[in-house]
């Protein structure tokens, strides 16, 4: 017995479908028909002439001239816009390691666009008979599909003819329009010339879209997810996989008629799901404040989880006696860096969560004065901070920060390992050295308050 879905297309199946996509058409505009009517059974007689398979056909293969099937739409970026789509088949694609419609493979939705009066004429092409659409049948000449659209070969294959071209790019050639985006993009090595540059035109990739909705909708309100997100609210162990899509944001196209971006838009009710991008949001509480404390160096900063693995490693790297060659001075340098890059993270995530100023507030009123120069940078912004800026500018206070890490790693590491003047010298130059990180940042701190502060003596 073969298997039921290697088995061709019958004529019969496709037929049938066709037979009953007619006939639902056909009984919902008859359940329109008013029984007080005059004219009912003229319009009912109408009705059934125009939902005869040929003249149903007939007529849809006149109005097919106004859609187009596409995969890649311009409407979604303005509905006005008059330009070329296309409709490329994500096989056909370059198979690429980044995301994009060609990793949808074999498994896609097409969309159409065009005179939304003419929309169901897609829906016809759409039409399935074990499992392949009536549409992809006929693009690919099948005799069965030809058969059930009309018993004259002839005459099926115009019929043909007409439904396929909807895939095919409308005449005149490729084109923008003035309501539509465009972006040159440097394809050579001179950016003053101008034939260094493509122009290109960006497309909205609705397929893509359409898939990326179904799938966040099954994420988020299938009855799989439905569980798993019950059992974490509840504390309770779960098998399954919870899918959460935090800052999730929703964009409308088309408004109140969607139908007039595309089919596949009107079908989602004009919801376009969109990813968030966004950079991660530092948030600090008062736990992780410098409240009362003369320095982020005695408590704040020994909390910090990487900067405690980082001490432990080096702590054990120096008590392994290890010999003193190259590879132990990477070693150690890199545990170091790695407690620089920790400074310059802490400093990062004071400034994205505090206001200009924050070292001005009574509770910080004991730190040191080093310390707030470097981690309030933005106060010497203020218009009345022009002492604080001064200070900043003069830039005595970077060697006292290298300092003041120098002593805390200096006894971080204390205990049965010595260390002296050499070692405290060599971290303090290595944060003042970070030129990815600390001394980075301060040049281009330097620029910015010279500039907030031009014709402001400090």
């Amino acid at each position: 017995m073969k298997d039921e879905l290697t088995e061709p297309v019958s004529h019969t199946s496709y037929r049938a479908a066709i037979t009953a996509f007619l006939q639902e058409r056909l009984q919902d505009k008859l359940d329109k028909l008013k029984a007080d009517d005059p004219d009912r059974e003229a319009k009912r007689s109408k009705l059934l002439a125009d939902h005869a398979p040929d003249a149903w056909m007939a007529d849809a293969a006149r109005r097919v001239a106004h859609i187009q099937a596409v995969t890649h739409s311009l409407k979604p970026i303005h509905p006005d816009a008059r330009g070329t789509n296309l409709y490329v088949e994500p096989a056909n694609l370059p198979q690429l390691a980044e995301l994009g419609s060609h990793a949808l493979k074999g498994n896609f939705v097409g969309d159409v666009v065009g005179d939304a009066g003419s929309l169901g004429v897609y829906k016809f092409l759409k039409l399935e008979a074990n499992s392949r659409s009536l549409l992809t049948a006929l693009l690919a000449q099948d005799a069965d599909a030809l058969a059930a659209l009309h018993s004259d070969p002839a005459q099926a294959q115009t019929l043909r003819d007409a439904f396929v071209s909807l895939t095919q790019p409308r005449a005149g050639g490729p084109s923008s329009h003035t309501l539509a985006k465009q972006l040159y993009w440097l394809t050579g090595s001179d950016a003053c010339a101008d034939g260094d540059y493509a122009l290109l035109a960006p497309l909205y990739a609705t397929s893509l879209a359409h898939a990326v909705h179904a799938q966040l909708q099954q994420d988020r309100f299938g009855e799989t997810n439905k569980a798993a997100r019950n059992a974490k609210k509840e504390r309770k162990a779960h098998d399954g996989i919870l899918h959460d899509y935090p800052g999730l944001a929703v964009q409308n196209l088309g408004g109140t008629k969607p139908q007039n971006i595309s089919q596949l838009n009107s079908e989602r009710r004009g919801m376009n799901y969109l990813l968030s991008s966004l950079p991660p949001q530092w948030r600090i509480n008062e736990q992780r404040l410098p409240v009362q404390a003369d320095s982020v160096f005695e408590r704040l900063f020994n909390a910090r989880p990487e900067v405690r693995r980082a001490l432990k490693a080096l702590r054990q790297l120096l008590e392994s006696d290890p010999a003193a060659n190259q590879t132990t001075r990477l070693q150690r340098d890199d545990w170091v860096a790695a407690l620089v890059d920790e400074m310059v993270a802490l400093a990062a995530e004071l400034e994205q969560a505090q206001p200009p100023g924050w070292t001005l507030e009574p509770r910080f009123a004991d730190l040191n004065r080093d310390e707030q120069l470097w981690l309030d940078p933005l106060r010497a912004e203020l218009p009345d901070e022009a002492e604080f800026a001064q200070d900043w500018l003069a830039m005595d206070w970077p060697e006292a920060i290298g300092k003041r890490f120098g002593n805390w790693l200096n006894a971080r590491l204390q205990g049965k390992l010595q260390f002296g003047d050499i070692e405290f010298r060599a971290w303090k130059d290595e944060l003042l050295a970070d030129e990815d990180g600390f001394a980075q940042q301060l040049r281009e701190r330097r620029g910015r308050i010279r500039a907030a502060r031009k014709g402001v003596a400090v």
